[in-house]
């Protein structure tokens, strides 16, 4: 099997455990209000339903209409840069349960399908730097995870990490030097050492071993972190360095303005 063809496994995997959750919800608990404020559960569905049509738009782009149909979402967004990708979400919440399961249900396979057609090396256009076919299916299992962190929150599901983490882990070592960028601060020159313990309890690493800025700790906190689902202060990791310590605190994995994370437990 290919990376790509591992990614879209894992990202089917995670999508199918989402759904058996919210598949089995009556009216009232897809109401329920989530974690992120004014989001419920259909709206954290109906965001990765949105996300994954407009993954398959982009991945079309190589053609004339195609481009055509993804200037013309571009150039919408364009419109309200901030608000457009919630507004989208609220919107699509608006539909019954089963109509929302279903287009979700076509949008998964739709994606996989254009993922599976984009040409070796070539890359989607995107609302940030253009994206590989292993790339867009990278991003979306760290939404895919993020978002059902969510829904299994508010309703108050047990949810045991894999170390299909590890997608999200490698995203949140890779943007490190975009989440400085959206605060506005110059990246960190050098590299930093990152030693992850995974839920399986394998050790996962990035960078030089003798790197001055360095983070310890578990994969599943960290991807909390880089995922905005928990607050720095709240997580086992280990910051040796200044550059290192201040990076978790702006840390994201995901495209976009500088989000606004949680608050601290306590």
């Amino acid at each position: 099997m290919s990376l790509l063809d591992d990614l879209l496994d894992d990202l089917k995997a995670e999508g199918d455990r989402l759904w058996n959750v919210v598949s089995g919800l009556d009216d009232d608990g897809w109401l329920t209000p989530t974690p992120a404020p004014g989001w419920s559960v259909a709206t954290q569905v109906a965001h990765l339903l949105w996300t994954d049509e407009v993954a398959v738009v982009a991945a079309g782009a190589r053609t004339p209409a195609g481009k055509e149909a993804w200037d013309a979402l571009v150039l919408r967004a364009l419109e309200d840069p901030t608000g457009f990708v919630d507004a989208q979400a609220i919107e699509v919440a608006r539909l019954r349960p089963e109509a929302l399961l279903a287009r979700w249900g076509r949008a998964r396979e739709a994606l996989s399908r254009a993922l599976r057609e984009l040409p070796e090396g070539e890359k989607m256009p995107w609302f940030g730097p253009p994206m590989s076919a292993a790339s867009m299916a990278t991003a979306r299992f760290m939404e895919t995870w993020a978002h059902a962190l969510d829904v299994y929150a508010a309703l108050e599901l047990p949810h045991e990490p894999t170390d299909r983490i590890r997608q999200v882990a490698h995203l949140g070592v890779r943007t490190r030097d975009f989440a400085f960028s959206v605060h506005g601060i110059a990246a960190p020159a050098e590299e930093f050492r990152i030693e992850l313990t995974a839920p399986s309890g394998d050790l996962w690493t990035w960078g030089p071993e003798d790197a001055a800025q360095q983070v310890v700790g578990s994969a599943y906190d960290f991807c909390l972190l880089v995922t905005q689902r928990v607050h720095r202060d709240d997580t086992d990791l280990v910051a040796t360095g200044a550059d290192a310590e201040q990076w978790l605190r702006i840390a994201q994995a995901f495209a976009g303005p500088a989000g606004e994370g949680r608050p601290a437990r306590g």
